[in-house]
Order: C-alpha cells, then sequence, then structure tokens
C-alpha cells in the first residue's frame, strides 16, 4: 500500500442549538486537535446562502485559524475563483501568507458553491466559466511571480511569494486543467464519488510536470466518522446521513444531532441517493476504518486524503480524528 498524507477539510459546520460563533470556536479547536495530532494541512471551503455552512468568508476565516496555530498549513478547499477577481484573491492570499509565511495553501475550484439564484448574486455568468476559470489561474500566477514587478496591475502583497495553488474538481473537467497546468489535484470524494476513478486516471495519464510540480499529486476527499465501537460510529455518522436528505431536498437548515433509527426519516429512494453520494465514506472503530482505507488506497494511491467529518458532538468529532489518525499510523507500520 502507498502510504499517504492525512489532512482535514472543515466547512464550519453550524449544528442546531449552536451559534456562528461557536463555530468559528470550534473550527479553531479542531485546527490546533489536527496540529497536535500532525494532520498535514486544514483547509476551508467556500460556500454561500447555507444556515448550515459558515465559511462564505473563507479567507477571512482561514486568517482566524492561522493565527491560532502554531504550523498546521492553512487554506482553501477551495476558492470558488469565478465568484471573486483574481486581483483580490492574489492579495488576499498574499496577506495571509505575508502574516503566516511556509504556511499557506490555495485550492481553486470552479462551482458556485450555492444555488443558481445566488450564483447570480455573486456575479457569476455561466455562459463563460470554462474559459475564465483557466484564464484567473493564470491570472493568479501571474500576479505571483516576481516577474510581474514591472506590469501596471500588480498584487501588493502577493507578488514574489510562493503560495501553492491546488486545482479542484468533483468531475473529470478539471482533472485535464490540473494535468494539462501541472498542478496538483484534489477530487471531492466526499459528496461527489462517481467519476473519481476515472478523473483519478486522466490527471496521471495526463500530468504535464512544470516549475510547480514534477509528478502527480493527488488529494481525494472523503468522509470519515469514526468512534471506539462500530455502533456508536454508525449512530453519529446519522447526522451526516440527515444533512445530505436535507441538501436533495432543498432545506438548509443547521446540522442536526444523530438519530437512532434513519428509516423514519429518509425514504427508500432518498436513502438509495444518500448511500451513493456517500460512497467513500469511512464510519466504524479504528480496526474497521483502518481496513477500509487499505482497501481505499490499494485502490487508488492517492498522496493525501483530507477528511471531512460531520459529528454533531465537537468532542466526538475530535476523537474521531484521533481514531482515524491512529489507524492511518497503524497501516503506515503494518
Amino acid at each position: 500500500m502507498k502510504n499517504f498524507e492525512i489532512s482535514v477539510l472543515d466547512l464550519a459546520p453550524v449544528k442546531q442549538g449552536k451559534s456562528i460563533y461557536d463555530t468559528f470556536q470550534d473550527s479553531l479547536s479542531l485546527a490546533n486537535f489536527a496540529e497536535s495530532l500532525d494532520y498535514k494541512r486544514f483547509w476551508l471551503a467556500e460556500h454561500h446562502n447555507m444556515e448550515s455552512i459558515a465559511s462564505s468568508a473563507t479567507s477571512v476565516l482561514i486568517g482566524f485559524i492561522a493565527n491560532g496555530t502554531q504550523k498546521i498549513r492553512l487554506g482553501s478547499g477551495g476558492i470558488m475563483l469565478p465568484n471573486h477577481s483574481s486581483l483580490v484573491i492574489a492579495e488576499q492570499f498574499g496577506t495571509l501568507e505575508s502574516l503566516f509565511p511556509g504556511r499557506i495553501d490555495l485550492g481553486l475550484g470552479r462551482a458556485p458553491g450555492t444555488d443558481g439564484l445566488t450564483a447570480k448574486a455573486l456575479g457569476r455568468n455561466p455562459m463563460t466559466i470554462n474559459e475564465q476559470f483557466p484564464r484567473q489561474i493564470l491570472e493568479l500566477q501571474t500576479y505571483f511571480s516576481k516577474e510581474n514587478a514591472n506590469a501596471l496591475v500588480r498584487a501588493i502583497p502577493g507578488e514574489g511569494l510562493n503560495i501553492p495553488l491546488y486545482i479542484l474538481g468533483s468531475s473529470t473537467d478539471s482533472a485535464w486543467l490540473a494535468a494539462e497546468l501541472g498542478l496538483p489535484y484534489a477530487f471531492a470524494g466526499h459528496f461527489a464519488p462517481e467519476q473519481m476513478e476515472l478523473a483519478f486516471n486522466i490527471y496521471r495519464e495526463h500530468f504535464e510536470p512544470s516549475k510547480y510540480l514534477e509528478k502527480p499529486y493527488i488529494i481525494a476527499c472523503v468522509n470519515g466518522i469514526a468512534a471506539e465501537t462500530s455502533e456508536e460510529a454508525h449512530f453519529l455518522s446519522t447526522t451526516l446521513f440527515q444533512a445530505f436528505i436535507n441538501i436533495i431536498r432543498n432545506d438548509r437548515k443547521p446540522f442536526p444531532a444523530p438519530v437512532k433509527e434513519m428509516d423514519e426519516i429518509w425514504s427508500p429512494m432518498e436513502k438509495s441517493m444518500v448511500l451513493q453520494k456517500l460512497k467513500f465514506s469511512f464510519i466504524g472503530s479504528e480496526p474497521e476504518i483502518a481496513a477500509q482505507l487499505n482497501s481505499f488506497q490499494e485502490r487508488y494511491r492517492v498522496d493525501e486524503l483530507m477528511i471531512n467529518s460531520h459529528i454533531y458532538d465537537h468532542q466526538k468529532r475530535l476523537d474521531s480524528y484521533a481514531i482515524i489518525q491512529r489507524a492511518v499510523k497503524s497501516l503506515s507500520e503494518a
């Protein structure tokens, strides 16, 4: 089995009965805990118009988490670039890298991170996204380069800084782009499993080495819910299941507490849809998690696993990341 790094994806989940202030404090607590366990990085994802997710001002939140940690890499998983001016993102992440040198990543996606009406409010033009996204990535690389010092438009801060760019995707489109540009590639397997294997194959087969990256680098984002017993882990996972039912029903309310019986909540069709979308979810005790991770890695051979964990109880969420870390360690020592 190929060895791999582990990291955290945090959506700043808002829980029923909790405030957004509570959410941000929980995110900071999780980042500190992940840092203590030597997780490689802690990424936050841009979403909009959702009561259940508070990471809309992603750059601001990254700064808050970076200020409260010491060494873990912080970044975006991702910034939805067509929602923004390339120059503004270069300045924001240039500011972050200047404040926290050597710790900032910039993951970039093309999806809106929201519904169509909100995407329109963000100023997106869906007719130009496929052309705009690659162009904006090249603009960012230009703004970050030392060679841009003589340009009429410059990113200050940002110019001359080494801020790694990552291409994010949930289909095969961005796999082609990441391969062409010679950039690392992260796939959203935690909610879009259908094309993950094909996307990885495209990326590996068509990768062009660049000054940024010599060989392919793949991050797979998956769901992870671990507990001392299998029974408890599956109980905790019902928060994740309910969250996806809410997406299907277009109900964006905060994340609910776990329940004992899911069949009282979802219909057979909803159950099938949720389980299909959550195909890459590792749920169970430490030995079960280790076995699931081993099986996954033998097939997909990724460089890094980024774990997203929707668990209602904050301490149980911390415990889950600790159990997953132990499971990964046991595999590397086997």
